[in-house]
């Protein structure tokens, strides 16, 4: 039976579309000639999309050799023939979820050779002027790619034209080390640029002038350029937003579930780990890859021998310094380098009126964000086999109050330091168009294994599905996404909000009611819901009031108090650890939260190989 179920789905499914390569859909560029994709039936002669993909497209000179942490440096190809590659991926941690899938097992995977970009656009889309949505992908700025994202459907129904990208990731997008800055800054040009930290971040500003360039030619309009993005990606929205290198390039900002942490040159290199919260500075990568290659320290080597070897290093087995996984670790990434990113930080340059591009923008966060981590995580979740092995195991939370209410405080944490925050500062720079949502939707099934809409619900970036329309979440997307018109009403909103926004700066202009601007003193906000919930709200929660109520808590214990207060301290904004060991007039001043997060994972992985269910 089993077989003839597999069988018969392969029979009646779906046949692959026939891709068309078309003459009219040839382009050059300044980075070489690209041919479009265009698949306007399937093999069955059934309607696809009607939509042009050109792919792979290079808007950068490969960073590889001396141009490894160097600013990206313009690409003038036009003669060239550009070819689609498939699965460019830049170097990063394996992930089957992100894009970056292992072939052979490799703990990483990706190329240095990395730094393209795919376009998707209507197929009239010569005659035409589309405003352009760039999306930056997510991933703590260590994983994802470009193509792990579809936005067939928003661009089809929507007529937008979509630009994904690659950047540099990890230590090889964002790095401060003498040896590298010392010996390549210089005073003008893309020598200045040299003497960045923030490769990955030039990265996305030197495709965004790429988009400046060319687009045209794809029917987007230069003038009327959206940049979105979700997690690492909103977080990268707002390093747009603050960097001055990139005025001018683009004209509104959707940041989704995005964060302000940025950190100081200091920390950012952390000389002999002066800072015991930073656990992998450049300093401590660059002395774990000498010890592990030559068994020495940096000490005994001079600065021109340090930036040979690591100009020379092979870029994956750098990579995997920061992907040991035996410890809680803190990466120092975007740093205020007083290039890129101005000295005072992400969040001080966001309040700035000197730096204020002025634009409209939308910023939001996930009701129930963190359960994309907890709601896998053994301290809270308990895994059983009730019937056999040969099925999923039963996940059931082990203490509802409490994992309702860490849900609760985090999550909110999110908004108010990932959203209210930054945009409490771009009021005081002078931005005027701002505006605020909470992505509530969490419609969906129950399993006899597990409780998706409570274990799951609203998590960090369930969101992104209903802007493309692209719904996959690993093996359990039937449940988490369940056909219906909740997931029709939500896709709906979502892709008419981010297309009327990019269109005309108008979010409201599909929905019922106004959506009021957001500012510091009554925060309003839209509840992004289905049509039952979809209203307009006003925030009340604040970061005080939410460390408060841990402090009143019952249900949780002395140590779990101190570690959620850790969390909400020191994720999402810059760590404000005197804040930490002053809440609560010192409850948790001598307590180490992240020892105890340690040893917690260590005991989690010693009884079942891993604090993760998976």
């Amino acid at each position: 039976m089993v077989f003839l179920s597999i069988a018969s789905c392969a029979l009646f499914a779906p046949q692959e579309p026939v891709i068309e390569l078309l003459n009219k859909h040839k382009i050059v560029t300044d980075s070489g000639t690209v041919q479009g994709q265009f698949a306007e039936y399937n093999a069955d002669s059934s309607p696809a999309s009607t939509v042009v993909n050109w792919l792979d497209i290079p808007y950068a000179q490969p960073p590889v050799g001396d141009l490894r942490w160097r600013a990206p440096r313009p690409l003038q190809a036009a003669d060239a023939v550009i070819e689609t590659q498939g699965g460019i991926v830049c170097v990063q941690p394996a992930n089957d979820y992100g894009g970056a899938t292992a072939i052979n097992g490799e703990s990483v995977v990706g190329l240095e050779d990395c730094l393209y970009l795919d376009v998707s656009a209507p197929k009239d889309f010569a005659e035409s002027n589309y405003p352009v949505m760039f999306w930056i992908h997510g991933g703590g700025n260590t994983t994802g790619s470009k193509n792990y994202y579809d936005f067939t459907k928003l661009v089809e129904s929507q007529k937008v034209v979509v630009v994904t990208i690659n950047y540099r990731l990890g230590a090889l997008g964002w790095f401060t080390h003498p040896a590298i800055q010392n010996m390549q800054a210089g005073v003008v040009g893309l020598e200045q640029l040299d003497g960045a930290s923030n490769f990955g971040t030039l990265d996305i500003i030197q495709a965004l002038q790429w988009v400046q360039d060319n687009i045209g030619q794809f029917g987007g309009d230069a003038n009327n350029v959206t940049i979105f993005g979700e997690s690492a990606g909103g977080h990268n929205v707002y390093t747009m937003l603050a960097s001055p290198l990139a005025k001018g390039l683009f004209h509104k900002a959707i940041a989704q579930s995005g964060y302000t942490i940025s950190n100081s040159l200091e920390n950012a290199y952390n000389d002999k780990a002066a800072n015991s919260y930073v656990t992998k500075g450049s300093w401590q990568v660059v002395e774990d890859l000498l010890v592990k290659q030559q068994g020495s320290s940096q000490q005994s080597y001079s600065i021109e021998q340090l930036h040979r070897l690591l100009k020379n290093v092979d870029g994956r087995e750098f990579i995997g310094l920061y992907n040991r996984g035996d410890k809680i670790d803190y990466i120092p990434l975007t740093t205020a380098d007083g290039i890129v990113i101005p000295k005072q930080g992400l969040l001080a340059t966001l309040a700035d009126p000197q730096y204020a591009k002025d634009i409209p923008v939308i910023s939001g966060a996930n009701k129930d964000e963190v359960t994309l981590w907890l709601g896998l995580h053994r301290y809270f979740i308990d895994v059983g086999y009730p019937l056999t092995r040969l099925l999923p195991p039963r996940m059931t939370i082990k203490d509802p109050q409490l994992y309702s209410f860490w849900v609760r405080v985090r999550s909110q944490a999110w908004k108010a330091r990932g959203v209210d925050e930054p945009l409490d500062a771009l009021e005081l720079a002078g931005y005027k168009n701002l505006y605020a949502y909470r992505f509530d939707w969490d419609d969906q099934v129950k399993s006899f294994f597990a409780d998706f809409p409570n274990i799951i619900g609203a998590a960090h970036g369930t969101d992104i599905s209903f802007v493309t329309g692209d719904f996959k979440y690993g093996p359990i997307t039937s449940y988490i996404y369940p056909e219906g018109a909740e997931r029709d009403q939500m896709q709906r909103t979502v892709m008419n909000i981010w297309a009327d926004f990019a269109e005309s700066a108008t979010p409201d202009k599909s929905l019922p009611f106004q959506w009021q601007a957001y500012n510091s003193a009554d925060k309003a906000y839209v509840h992004l819901d289905k049509d039952e919930f979809l209203a307009l709200d006003f925030e009340t929660q604040t970061l005080d009031s939410l460390l408060a109520s841990v402090a009143s808590f019952s249900d949780a214990s002395y140590a779990e108090k101190c570690i959620l207060v850790w969390e909400t301290l020191i994720n999402i904004g810059d760590a404000d650890i005197p804040g930490y060991k002053s809440w609560n007039n010192g409850q948790c001043a001598t307590f180490d939260a992240r020892a105890e997060q340690d040893k917690i994972a260590k005991k989690l992985i010693e009884k079942y190989g891993s604090p993760s269910v998976i």
